[in-house]
């Protein structure tokens, strides 16, 4: 087995991450705290000069005693308290959310994350070869260990990783960019603090769906009209003012009020279609303009960058205008714009600026969505990767399937408990059967297994010291339920995702299985003789794997495929009358079971 072409990064000693993240926490919490004492003496400020202010209304009006246009100046320092006053609050926001992002990031680090996170359970499929039996969504899964976007497109493209493996040189892209990115905190604070009460709100399929609509209506003639009837409002309005004749500014309003008529049905058809697709505009201008400010070498990142740049200005600032042009559009309900807003045309110019942006930078923001989406990503993998400094990058080989993993421990599990084992698969070692007591690991061992591949197709780190591994296909066969709804039993279900796994196992690249008891629900004599027909195919089709059992008599298919395959097992003992695991992986079968033991431990009388 020879290794691929090595582009994987060397290894990089990150600073420690508990250390850093309470220092910077420390640091956020002060830094909240002085802006909150900030806040309280600010709003008592304010309090002070709304109360002198009274007293000049009450010296001006009732006594006479001081010119009204004093009034100005508690007005003017009212005026300018109340904008530093918006910018302390939006600090310690700031500040808040930060503190909160170290708090989430030792959490992980410290094994308190779980519950705490996005769980991603809109992506799971009880179809997919292997994505329940691996928990990579739901409460304690891997996508909520892993998960720290702002957008859905982030959350997607993280889904999408996990569930579709990729190819080596996507995954070697893939780790050069997470190893670029994971000495950049500042970055990832950054992100997490750009929009974190409109997580939810960006949906980017809507707005992608609204930016490829075919045109409403594009007039340039229309649209300088408008303009120009405004200007021609504001011209007649200030001769009126000066000169007392109304005239000319009634004829501008009567022509304004025919254009506005005539354009009605395309402004109120495009004002309509802005409505969802805006929401979140500022979130995906902030995030691109983070992103955009970096300087970056690894050639992932700098295509990303590269795949944002169109003519004339960047997204983040083509993203602004649009929020801008929305915000300006939500505005024509205020009282001020009701006044002005029609010698001013407010609402059929902001809707035609609206609709002439959509034509010019419309087709781009898929592209731009789907960056976001690789980038925060990218982003979240590098920070599971500063927080496990451990975890190294697989290597990926080429050739005939392989699985070499020395220490490899579950990702979900504390650190403290998960117990390190070492599996080899590949050319000389095709399957590996598993026997066992209950409760001694065998399916842990499986999803361990499993968990890693997953991590290492998807370009991540992996839990453990080493891995080597070929570009696999994982197919698992381990939480396979019955169907009330599908009128589909147990046992069926599991025949239905064999034959899945048989299938992925005839395509490359080759196939991973996992298979735990494997024909659990039906009797022992069709149990050995399917099972081992099953395996057999599976080894002879080129794919590796394992398989757990409690029936010894499954054993042996590890004789029937020797040399290729071999049998091994966990045990347990007895201490002062308590079962006790050691989870280690032995040569050899397992000679005991402790079923009864169980059983009576939980009170049962057997």
């Amino acid at each position: 087995m020879m290794p691929a072409e090595d582009t994987t990064p060397g290894p990089e000693a990150p600073p420690d991450p508990v250390g850093e993240y309470r220092r910077r926490l420390a640091e956020r919490h002060d830094r909240a705290s002085r802006l909150e004492r900030l806040h309280v003496r600010l709003g008592y400020l304010k309090l002070l000069v709304a109360g002198a202010a009274v007293i000049l209304v009450w010296l001006s009006i009732a006594r006479g005693a001081v010119s009204p246009w004093w009034l100005a100046v508690p007005a003017a320092v009212l005026v300018a308290l109340g904008v530093l006053h918006e910018r302390v609050i939006h600090k310690h926001r700031c500040a808040e959310r930060a503190a909160a992002f170290y708090e989430r990031g030792l959490a992980r680090i410290e094994d308190r994350w779980m519950g705490q996170g996005v769980t991603g359970e809109r992506f799971a499929d009880a179809k997919h070869p292997y994505g329940d039996d691996l928990d990579l969504f739901g409460k304690g899964s891997l996508f909520e260990l892993l998960c720290t976007g702002r957008t859905r497109t982030g959350e997607r493209t993280l889904a999408r990783w996990l569930l579709h493996p990729a190819s080596p040189s996507e995954i070697h892209a893939r780790q050069e960019a997470i190893a670029e990115l994971r000495p950049r905190l500042d970055l990832r604070e950054q992100l997490a603090l750009v929009g974190e009460d409109l997580r939810s709100r960006i949906d980017p399929l809507a707005l992608a769906a609204w930016c490829e609509r075919p045109p409403v209506f594009l007039s340039p003639p229309a649209r300088a009209a408008a303009v120009a009837l405004a200007a021609l409002a504001v011209i007649t309005a200030g001769v009126w003012a000066l000169t007392g004749f109304s005239g000319p500014f009634l004829l501008a309003l009567l022509i304004e009020t025919g254009l506005s008529l005539r354009l009605r049905p395309h402004v109120q058809q495009i004002i309509q279609s802005i409505g969802a697709p805006a929401y979140g505009l500022e979130l995906l201008h902030l995030l691109l303009a983070r992103f955009e400010r970096q300087h970056f070498t690894t050639p992932r990142l700098a295509e990303l960058q590269a795949a944002l740049r169109t003519q004339g200005l960047p997204p983040s600032r083509r993203i602004a205008r649009l929020h801008r042009l929305t915000t300006l559009l939500d505005s024509r309900k205020h009282v001020l714009v009701q006044v002005v807003g029609s010698p001013l045309l407010w609402t059929t110019q902001l809707a035609l600026a609206i609709e002439a942006w959509r034509a010019s930078s419309g087709a781009a923001v898929r592209r731009w969505l789907e960056v976001v989406g690789e980038i925060e990503t990218l982003c979240a993998l590098s920070g599971y990767s500063c927080e496990h400094p451990s975890d190294p990058f697989p290597e990926i080989l080429e050739g005939p399937a392989w699985f070499e993993g020395e220490a490899l421990r579950h990702p979900l599990l504390p650190q403290a408990r998960a117990v390190p084992n070492d599996v080899h698969l590949g050319a000389d070692m095709k399957a590996l059967v598993i026997s066992g007591p209950n409760m001694a690991g065998k399916s842990a061992l499986l999803r361990t297994v499993g968990i890693n591949a997953v991590l290492a197709m998807a370009g991540a780190p992996v839990r453990a010291r080493r891995l080597r591994l070929t570009p696999l296909a994982v197919g698992a066969s381990i939480r396979v339920v019955d169907s009330l709804q599908d009128g589909a039993s147990r046992f069926y279900a599991e025949i239905t995702r064999l034959r899945k796994l048989r299938d992925l196992a005839a395509e490359p690249p080759p196939l991973l299985f996992l298979l735990d008891e494997l024909l659990h629900d039906t009797n022992a004599r069709d149990r050995a003789a399917g099972a081992e027909a099953y395996v057999v195919h599976l080894v002879e089709q080129g794919a590796i794997g394992l398989l757990t059992t409690h029936d010894l008599a499954l054993a042996h298919i590890a004789e029937v495929l020797a040399p290729s395959a071999a049998n091994m097992h966990f045990e347990d003992h007895i201490e002062d009358g308590k079962i006790m695991f050691d989870y280690r992986l032995r040569p050899g079968i397992a000679l005991k079971s402790n079923a009864l033991e169980l059983m009576r431990s939980v009170g049962l009388e057997v």
